[in-house]
């Protein structure tokens, strides 16, 4: 059976430079590729295209890589909990795609999927639409989005085994399991790894064709956004 396992985030990051587009799963802080993320910022590269439903805290998450000013732009849905990414939006610094949420999530299973484009109803009549062809279907107008073309997607499972079948865990599900179909050498940091057979078939939600490396993450901080408790 083929082994997807490499040892660590530094052998499972080869080959990243400069200049590439990567997708990274994870749905506010939750779900992220924490171990990935540090190692981007550690190698230092620059003129990064990152496609991630949003951009991380400050302090934590794509927000390390803002900081750095490694990214030169930022395909997303959602940045309102980054100051430092508001900052450069809007001094110009940082080149800014905002996504309507479901057509960043099909963008990232069309390409997967291979479907280089679809029509959509998301944003007609807005600035989504600004210079992209639309066409009506039944009397109603739909706006063509392209499929991605990423050089490395980042991913985070739950559970994972040596052959790279994937188990996502609640809210991680979020991006993760499209974005895992969708990079061109996907790879994937679990909580825990197994040999393969031991995961259930009837549970995994990715299977291992779609992954080049896997690894066994470390000191996840699972970070809270926006901590709500009930008064007392």
């Amino acid at each position: 059976m083929i082994n997807k396992v490499v040892k660590n985030v530094h052998e499972a990051l080869e080959g990243v430079k400069s200049g590439m587009t990567f997708m990274l799963g994870g749905f506010g802080l939750c779900g992220i590729p924490e171990n990935s993320i540090t190692e981007l910022v550690n190698l230092g590269i620059t003129d990064l295209t990152c496609i991630s439903n949003n951009a991380g805290v400050d302090d934590f998450g794509l927000g390390l890589l803002l900081q750095k000013r490694q990214i030169k732009k930022m395909i997303s849905s959602y940045v309102g909990e980054n100051d430092a990414f508001e900052r450069q939006m809007l001094s110009g610094e940082l080149d800014v795609e905002l996504i309507p949420q479901g057509t960043l999530a099909e963008r990232c299973r069309a390409t997967g999927a291979g479907i280089p484009a679809f029509y959509t109803p998301a944003g007609f009549g807005t600035e989504v639409a600004e210079g992209k062809e639309t066409r009506a279907f039944n009397g109603k107008m739909y706006v063509l989005e392209h499929a991605f073309n990423s050089e490395f997607a980042f991913v985070k499972a739950w559970k994972g085994d040596t052959a790279g079948n994937l188990i996502f865990k609640g809210t991680a599900r979020n991006f993760n399991p499209m974005m895992a179909m969708a990079g061109k050498i996907t790879v994937v940091e679990v909580e825990e790894l197994v040999e393969a057979g031991q995961l259930d078939p009837n549970q995994i939600h990715i299977p291992g064709i779609f992954i080049q490396r896997i690894f066994q993450g470390k000191n996840y901080e699972k970070r809270i956004e926006q901590r709500t408790v009930r008064k007392n």
